[in-house]
């Protein structure tokens, strides 16, 4: 990577042109899915608004170096664990904490509601990075016995939030946090020694619960699962079976996308009513108005953000950054193979939005949160690029 000494030299410009296509994608996605006559409000100069409010959180995230992140990484995530149990421990009574959607999830704030595990993604990230890098300087030697000592560390630091977030209950929150870690876990150098029968064993177990909820549904419900979790099972493979009620939402998903066909029915053309369309199901917005060229176009320029922040990874010098950056491109990954899966089938479905296109203050702070963060990496590349990690101490 060159260096650079004036700021705007070092300032990423291809990221952030990537990010203003996002938010002309989220702006005209959103306005077109409120044609169908379902919402009473325009949620487009709300994104807009939470658009520049992330611009500000980049450029508060960019005022501070790789070098300041690593030393306040357990205070970072120690703020986020205490959110999260405050948010676990009010009363639901309260209307600052109500359910929403049989969720408590939510702060309900006068400015609007906010998610803090959206926050607690990039905290956990940032936390995990640390982690990482201050084991592999203590142990510079790697045995399996340190290795298994790195995996156990990260598993306690994964436990606490993942708890807090299932218990709300957020399972699609849940999957992201799971996918981080097992992106950092690959990459962290343990042995596949350790980790592959780990990684074979949750594979087996999770096909096994599948099987079982086809074919031993009674043995299952012995063990406490409840007869509607099954049924979402069975409206993921079989939504034309549940048409009335659970496989409704992915039958005017598929049929939004398809009636799309090859060039769409153009802006504001929509004809399919298809609930939250503007949150997790903008992709079927998108398929419906512009067919499979512009769901197309839409993949590639996640192709292109995700090969861009690639790139940045690979070209940093000290593993902090790069474990930063390795923990956002897998949240990033994971949530765009979601979210479009579950709209065509390919995936079960759960809330998880579109990343930067998706309506929603929470979820898109909480994205720019982790931009922001390869914005700073790639902004005071220069002074860092020949640190040692424990110089960050």
């Amino acid at each position: 990577m060159k260096t650079y000494n004036k700021p705007l030299e070092r300032f990423d410009w291809t990221l952030a042109f990537i990010l203003l296509l996002f938010c002309t994608v989220s702006v005209i996605a959103i306005s077109s899915a409120q044609t169908t006559g379902q919402y009473t409000i325009n949620f487009v100069p709300s994104q807009i608004q939470w658009y520049i409010v992330g611009a500000v959180i980049i450029a508060f995230a960019m005022y501070f170096e790789p070098e300041q992140y690593f030393k306040a990484a357990w205070w970072i995530y120690g703020g986020g664990i205490f959110i999260l149990l405050i948010l676990f421990i009010l009363p639901e009574s309260m209307e600052l904490v109500a359910r929403r959607n049989g969720a408590k999830s939510w702060f309900h704030l006068p400015i609007g509601s906010i998610q803090p595990a959206e926050f607690m993604k990039t905290f956990f990230i940032i936390a995990l990075a640390r982690l990482i890098t201050q084991h592999h300087e203590k142990y510079v030697v790697k045995t399996l016995k340190t290795d298994g000592v790195l995996l156990a560390k990260i598993i306690g630091v994964l436990l606490v939030p993942l708890l807090f977030i299932m218990l709300q209950p957020d399972l699609g929150t849940g999957l992201v946090f799971l996918a981080i870690t097992a992106a950092l876990i690959i990459i962290s150098g343990i042995s596949w020694k350790i980790i592959g029968p780990i990684f074979i064993g949750g594979f087996t177990a999770g096909a096994s619960l599948l099987l079982m909820a086809l074919y031993a549904q009674d043995f299952l419900l012995k063990l406490g699962f409840k007869k509607y979790q099954f049924e979402r099972i069975y409206s993921w493979i079989d939504p034309y079976s549940y048409a009335s009620n659970e496989g409704m939402h992915l039958i005017t998903s598929l049929n939004a996308i398809g009636s799309g066909e090859v060039f769409g029915k153009g802006y504001k053309g929509r004809e399919v009513y298809v609930a939250e369309s503007h949150t997790d199901f903008i992709f079927t917005t998108i398929g419906e108005d512009w067919g499979f060229i512009g769901t197309s176009l839409i993949i590639c320029l996640f192709f292109i953000l995700i090969y861009h922040l690639t790139k940045i990874t690979l070209e940093l010098k000290d593993p902090f950054s790069t474990y930063i950056s390795a923990g956002i491109i897998a949240m990033i990954t994971f949530h765009v193979l979601e979210n479009i899966g579950m709209t065509i089938q390919l995936l079960p479905i759960t809330g998880i939005p579109l990343p930067f296109i998706s309506y929603g203050g929470s979820s898109l702070m909480g994205n720019m949160l982790a931009i922001g963060l390869i914005f700073s990496m790639k902004f005071h590349h220069r002074s860092t690029m020949f640190r040692a990690s424990k110089d960050y101490e």
